[in-house]
């Protein structure tokens, strides 16, 4: 009987042959994947520690000035009263600073504009050979007034004085509605900002893109007018001092923050 059946000879490859290749082959394959990971990110970023897009800007500063009128006025009337009890130091400033408020309801100021912001009632002391006692005590009441009517700022102080307020000071005058001044200085600061630009860009030869920034600061201060009354008593004629309102200057100042192009 023939033999048909074919005869088949396999060789097997020891591992120490091939798997140095296939260790090669493995390894080229993550350097490749690797490589085109790195290559994908820089090219994103341009290079590390660097945004994705960069911009040259400049900063340009205006100033506005707008002068208003005022049409508010405020004032601190204080009555301070000494007495060796306080009863006595307490009842004397009480019948003082409600004649000066009834006074200032005469003169049309209406009571929305008055307020006590102090009320103080202070023993007062005497020290000898090292010990204290009391010796009277000591009561501080200011009234704090809005005149809105500036033609009887004179008037006002005149008359407190003349009812027994001997500390009067803080007087200072404000604009009725301060917002719609700061907006027209905030204009003026703006186009002031913008003239600047455009005169940059001439003397530097540079191009401006569009505002990419701002902020502001204003400063609207108005330093009191001080008016003092010396001594302590009331009742005497005081003549009314010649008050002056003026204009307050309100400023604002404007940075506006410019692309270059």
């Amino acid at each position: 009987m023939a033999n048909n059946d074919k005869q088949l000879n396999i060789k097997i490859i020891p591992p120490q042959e091939y798997l140095p290749y296939l260790f090669a082959i493995l390894g080229l394959v993550l350097i490749v994947f690797l490589g085109a990971l790195a290559y994908n990110t820089i090219k994103e970023n341009k290079y590390i520690g660097k945004s994705a897009e960069y911009r040259q800007m400049i900063n340009v500063s205006g100033q506005g000035k707008v002068l208003a009128k005022p049409g508010i006025g405020q004032v601190d009337l204080a009555v301070v009263t000494e007495s060796s009890t306080v009863a006595k130091a307490v009842s004397d400033n009480n019948q003082k600073m409600n004649k000066i408020i009834q006074a200032m309801k005469d003169l049309g100021v209406s009571e929305n504009d008055l307020k006590t912001v102090i009320y103080n009632i202070n023993p007062k002391y005497q020290y000898i050979s090292g010990k204290s006692s009391i010796i009277g005590y000591e009561v501080n009441q200011t009234l704090q007034v809005k005149i809105r009517d500036l033609d009887k700022t004179s008037q006002v102080l005149e008359k407190a004085a003349e009812l027994g307020a001997n500390q009067v000071g803080s007087l200072s005058f404000t604009i009725d509605d301060p917002e719609k001044i700061k907006e027209e200085a905030r204009q003026k600061a703006i186009e002031n900002a913008k003239k600047k630009a455009g005169e940059m860009e001439e003397s530097l030869e540079i191009k401006l893109g569009k505002i990419v920034g701002f902020d502001e600061s204003s400063d609207s201060t108005v330093p009191p007018v001080y008016y003092g009354v010396d001594g302590r008593g009331g009742g005497a004629e005081v003549p009314a001092p010649q008050v002056q309102t003026g204009q307050n200057e309100v400023v604002v100042t404007v940075n506006l923050m410019y692309e270059v192009r």
